[in-house]
């Protein structure tokens, strides 16, 4: 059965990248979520996608210029003013502790193409060993060497590079760099690539898929997970798909 990501958790309704999201992305019924990670000046890992602050709150700045309190003084909600409530920045180690009481996959974005942040695949790593989430944890990146760099440090711990293109044969490249998947945007996750990749034994969880049309059509694919901002539509749509005779 697909499995239903909940992208940045229910980011269609509720501010990405918070506690508040992946709450009510599990509530909708996925049974994954997908997060972006970068690391503050006194090296916190923090939940957030862009290296800036701008656009998701009300502060300014690169996230690498915050310290780990200064950042959590941010309003992630802001651009979700019905709340009526301020939703903080989380730490990783936060959203650790709250999946060591459920049974989710979450998929940890590493956001290192723009900022290396030097050592935070270790720190991630570490928070996953500390709260025995090995096996629940997929590390994904755009940067690949991120990728290679997590596998050589923790081959336990399953990987998949993004992929924002096609590429040939993907099943093979992530063979060869010791993924057990990739993520590819999902215009580029055609039929016989997922049938080829789940036949090599490599997962592919398309992101962000969106569009109804999509949806059924991944699903009807088989592929492992679909990357979407809508757990709750995905969730209906696969249940009436597999409840069909």
């Amino acid at each position: 059965m697909t499995l239903i990501f909940a992208h940045r958790g229910y980011s269609a309704n509720f501010p990405e990248n918070t506690m508040l999201a992946f709450t009510e992305g599990a509530k909708a019924g996925a049974e994954g979520l997908e997060l972006d990670v970068q690391m503050t000046k006194d090296g916190e890992v923090v939940v957030i996608h862009d290296e800036k602050v701008d656009r998701t709150t009300d502060g300014k700045g690169f996230v690498k210029d915050f310290s780990a309190s200064d950042i959590r003084n941010l309003d992630a909600g802001v651009l979700h003013k019905s709340l009526g409530r301020k939703e903080r920045i989380p730490f990783l180690k936060e959203v650790f502790e709250w999946l060591s009481g459920n049974s989710l996959i979450c998929n940890v974005e590493l956001k290192t193409g723009v900022f290396r942040y030097k050592g935070i695949e270790e720190k991630v790593i570490g928070l996953i060993r500390q709260y025995g989430l090995q096996d629940r944890i997929i590390l994904s990146s755009f940067n690949h060497y991120s990728i290679v760099h997590a596998v050589s440090i923790a081959p336990e711990i399953e990987t998949a590079p993004i992929l924002a293109e096609g590429l040939y044969m993907p099943w093979i490249y992530a063979s060869s760099i010791k993924a057990g998947g990739f993520h590819p945007h999902y215009r580029a996750a055609h039929e016989e690539i997922i049938r080829q990749s789940l036949q090599h034994n490599i997962a592919v969880r398309p992101y962000t898929v969106n569009k109804e049309s999509e949806m059924k059509r991944l699903i009807h694919a088989g592929c492992t997970a679909i990357i979407t901002d809508q757990p709750k539509k995905a969730a209906e749509l696969r249940e009436a798909i597999y409840k069909r005779p």
